[in-house]
């Protein structure tokens, strides 16, 4: 079974170290794992970082685009594996055996997806990380799609083909008309459209950085919360009660911590 897994940076040289070397330490076969970086032209020393490593990618672009999911769109695009997953740039693999605990999921459930646990993590003063929310994503029901339930979308990955039924206009999969939603769009479309019944995971699969463009400030959190209301409404799941208890969910995750 071979991972696609697909960054998307720009201006990334501070958090790219980490995302990098997580994927260097899987303990999953190298010639199993295809590394697409697709970076945004940045103007920082992100793509030196990325080739002074012994890890490289094993495809990178580097070009102006219209943002993250404009990236994303690309990488999928120019995937090869069998499953496809995300790792952001200020994102990191939580330990050794993730891509192999989730290939052994996808074998065993013969799932077309696969999701887990994620925590939002700050830099201490130690050189580690300390724990700040921890998303713990609890088995999949279908009925929880009206009470704002959503996997983490770092921590979601799908099989190949799955994109390839899902994809909307100009071959996208993710609607770059949202900023900051279009992964939620995505999740809702293949989970309610195409009754796509992933497998749960219960581990920690992805550490993500706080401070990331849905939740930096009150002005992302408003723009996130149009956003995912465009999304409830054009998917026809739910109503404003899905997009309280969106927000509302998130509120538990800063007091759960393992």
């Amino acid at each position: 079974m071979k991972f696609s897994i697909v960054t998307a940076t720009y201006n990334s040289e501070e958090g790219i170290g980490h995302a990098l070397a997580s994927l260097a330490e899987q303990d999953y076969p190298r010639e199993l794992v295809e590394w697409i970086v697709v970076d945004g032209n940045s103007t920082d020393r992100t793509l030196q970082v990325i080739k002074e490593s012994s890890f490289q990618p094993d495809r990178l672009l580097s070009e102006k685009d219209d943002g993250i999911y404009d990236a994303l769109n690309k990488g999928v695009r120019m995937a090869t594996g069998d499953v496809i997953g995300f790792l952001h740039a200020d994102d990191f693999l939580a330990a050794p055996d993730v891509l192999s605990r989730i290939a052994c999921a996808l074998r065993n459930s013969g799932a077309d997806a696969v999701y887990g646990d994620l925590q939002y993590v700050r830099p201490l003063p130690s050189g580690d990380f300390g724990i700040v929310r921890h998303w713990k994503s609890g088995v999949y029901f279908s009925k929880n799609l009206k009470w704002g339930w959503m996997p983490p979308h770092p921590a979601l990955y799908i099989r190949s083909e799955i994109y390839e039924q899902a994809a909307i206009k100009d071959g996208c999969y993710f609607d770059t008309c949202f900023s900051c939603a279009a992964d939620y769009d995505f999740m809702m479309r293949i989970l309610s459209k195409y009754g796509i019944e992933p497998a749960y995971l219960k581990k920690v699969l992805v550490k993500m950085q706080v401070g990331g463009t849905s939740n930096r400030s009150l002005k992302h959190i408003m723009r996130k919360s149009k956003e995912d209301w465009t999304v409830i409404r054009r998917n026809k799941i739910g109503g404003p009660h899905t997009l309280l208890w969106k927000n509302l969910g998130k509120v538990r995750q800063f007091f759960i911590h393992q």
